[in-house]
């Protein structure tokens, strides 16, 4: 079921002295968190993505935690967590999921709602098709799983995958860790850019320019190619499990199109799909919008 979503009515209970900050020791790495709402509640957890962190959860966080239990950490390398260097830690998909299934065992976290967007995609789905009984719904927002969502935009990116040592490659995706392309990511697509705060782009590029920042994000753009193998093995996830789903996708993103966002319709017909007249980051310009979707698909779905 398509929409395209132009008015939502909100329904919220904001309360920002509600969220604590906190981190938990996994693998020896401090893994930052932000969480919200009683426990009591149905839980939602946040999966983040590039080259944000859990900061891109913040408005959400509290507009939804008089109604539900909310956490979001941040990956190794991002945001508050830790950074280790390349050399000490391996940047991969397969290991950044291992690190957020520990952190959710360590919660004791066992049903949730999992919201995903871009990298928090390849996170989320890891971790669901190893314990699908936890999942209780998906909440995905510009997280990519099909071949069909995959843009010209990765042409440079297959490049790399193909030429991993070839200088010339390199040096083109080093500029994807640069203040013009984070900015890129957060304006292109959207209805006004005045509406979009530059505390997003300034803060994750605090981050990116941390010393030794730029070979993570490699190394994890590298690893992105065995998420592309990995389709099929979610794509089965969906068909056999049909977890209530809820898609709300930034209709003008030109890293993941809604060619991506409509390919969930095959494995999910029965998943409500909403079209938002905005880019990548869609919560910084229709965050209200989401929140609103989410929490009456959630009091329908989730018991």
């Amino acid at each position: 079921m398509t929409q395209i979503t132009n008015t939502a009515t909100v329904r919220q209970d904001v309360d920002i002295s509600n969220v604590s900050y906190n981190t938990l020791t996994i693998e020896g790495q401090d893994i930052f968190y932000r969480e919200a709402g009683s426990p009591d509640n149905p839980t939602i957890l946040l999966l983040h993505g590039y080259p944000s962190s859990s900061f891109m959860f913040r408005n959400l966080i509290t507009a939804l935690s008089g109604k539900y239990h909310l956490i979001a950490p941040d990956y190794p390398g991002f945001g508050n967590s830790s950074m280790p260097l390349v050399t000490d830690f391996a940047y991969t998909f397969d290991h950044l999921a291992d690190i957020i299934d520990q952190f959710i065992t360590a919660k004791g976290l066992t049903k949730y709602s999992l919201y995903v967007m871009d990298y928090g995609a390849p996170v989320g789905y890891r971790i669901a098709t190893r314990h699908p009984e936890r999942v209780q719904a998906l909440l995905v927002q510009n997280g990519n799983a099909y071949v069909e969502g995959l843009s010209p935009f990765w042409d440079p990116i297959k490049a790399f995958w193909a030429n991993p040592q070839d200088e010339a490659v390199i040096n083109n995706m080093r500029a994807t860790s640069q203040l013009e392309f984070t900015k890129w990511q957060y304006l292109t697509g959207v209805k006004d850019a005045n509406k979009i705060s530059p505390d997003t782009w300034v803060y994750d590029q605090s981050k990116l320019d941390r010393v030794g920042n730029v070979d993570i994000q490699l190394s994890l753009f590298y690893s992105y190619r065995t998420n592309i193998e990995r389709y099929p093995e979610w794509q089965a996830f969906f068909r056999n499990y049909q977890p209530p789903t809820l898609i709300t996708w930034g209709a003008n993103d030109e890293i993941f199109p809604v060619s991506g966002a409509r390919a969930y319709l095959k494995d999910l017909p029965d998943a409500e799909l909403h079209l938002l007249d905005t880019g990548h980051f869609a919560l910084e310009e229709e965050g209200t919008r989401i929140t609103s979707l989410i929490d009456d698909f959630l009091t329908r779905k989730v018991k």
